[in-house]
C-alpha cells in the first residue's frame, strides 16, 4: 500500500529506471495516497469527493482548438483549492481537468466524435456515487 511507504521505499522509487524518477512527485504520491485515506472517512469514497465537483454539461464544440480557448472549468479550480487545503500535492486544476476529463465526469470530444457519443450514452445511465 503505497500509504505506507516510507523514506526506503521513496529510495527505491528514485532507482527505478521504468518511472518518472522525481523526488517531489514520489513524496506527493506517498502523500496523497495518505491524504485518500482521510477523504475515504470523511466522505465514503473517493469517488463521492470527485463527484461532488461535477461540472455542469457544456456545449459540445465543433473543433479542438476551441477546448484550449474554454480553459478550466470553475469546478477544476475549486477541487485543485479544496486537495491542496487538505495537503495533497501536485493537484494544480490542469492536473485536476485532467482527472476529470479521464474519469469521465466531463466529456471534452467534440462534436460528432463517436467516443463522444459513446461517453454521453454511457453518462446518461451512470449512477453517481454519493
Amino acid at each position: 500500500v503505497v500509504a505506507r511507504f516510507g523514506a526506503r521505499d521513496a529510495a527505491r522509487l528514485m532507482a527505478d529506471a521504468g518511472i518518472v524518477r522525481n523526488r517531489a512527485k514520489i513524496d506527493a504520491t506517498i502523500n496523497n495516497a495518505r491524504r485518500h485515506a482521510e477523504l475515504v472517512k470523511e466522505f465514503g469514497s473517493l469517488a463521492a469527493y470527485v463527484w461532488g465537483y461535477e461540472p455542469k454539461p457544456r456545449k459540445a464544440l465543433l473543433a479542438h482548438a476551441a477546448l484550449i480557448e474554454r480553459g478550466v472549468p470553475d469546478e477544476a479550480v475549486a477541487m485543485s483549492k479544496d486537495l491542496r487545503r487538505r495537503g495533497w500535492a501536485f493537484v494544480g486544476p490542469t492536473t485536476v481537468y485532467s482527472f476529470m476529463q479521464a474519469m469521465g465526469l466531463v466529456n471534452d470530444h467534440v462534436r460528432g466524435c463517436t467516443a463522444g457519443l459513446e461517453v454521453e450514452r454511457l453518462r446518461r445511465n451512470f449512477v453517481r456515487p454519493r
